[in-house]
């Protein structure tokens, strides 16, 4: 007889993103999971080749999809309309500072933006109101180059290995 106490919560998890649980799906979940900030796909991709991992664009594409409709990644716009993925933290919706130059994020309260959104969707009778709220701008990190006049700071090496947040 199976002990299938360990199945039930792997197939909820699968079905929340609308397919089964696969070994590549498994590693894009886990090298999102690892990122502190927002990365896109193809920068989540080069991670997992950069670890032996063979997992095809298409799939990342694919998962970070699911899992958007799923409601289970944040999801923000860089300056070229390029979208960037990451996992939310555990106190769940939220919004973000994001640096223009790394892409470092910075979680902010938003909560008189949660209150105007409730009270326009109660006085205008609507149901199933969502909201987009994007903030950008240069973290202290990335300031001194773009002071110089340097181009952005936009390193791919470090996106790859250094996934922290902000500073305050």
């Amino acid at each position: 007889m199976r002990d299938t106490r360990q199945e039930a919560p792997r197939r909820t998890r699968a079905a929340e993103i609308g397919r089964r649980r696969t070994r590549q799906r498994t590693a894009v979940l886990n090298a999102l999971g690892d990122c502190a900030d927002f990365v896109s796909a193809q920068e989540l991709h080069a991670r997992l080749s950069t670890v032996g991992i063979a997992v095809g664009l298409s799939t990342v594409y694919r998962t970070l999809h699911e899992l958007e409709r799923a409601g289970r990644v944040d999801v923000v716009r860089d300056e070229a309309g390029g979208r960037l993925y990451r996992q939310p933290p555990a106190a769940g919706h939220g919004h973000y500072l994001l640096c223009r130059c790394c892409f470092r994020s910075r979680r902010v309260d938003t909560e008189v933006v949660e209150r105007w959104a409730e009270r326009i969707a109660e006085g205008s009778g609507y149901t199933g109101v969502e909201h987009t709220l994007e903030l950008t701008g240069v973290c202290a990190r990335c300031q001194p180059a773009v002071t110089k006049g340097e181009p952005p700071c936009r390193q791919a090496s470090d996106r790859l290995t250094d996934h922290r947040t902000c500073p305050d």
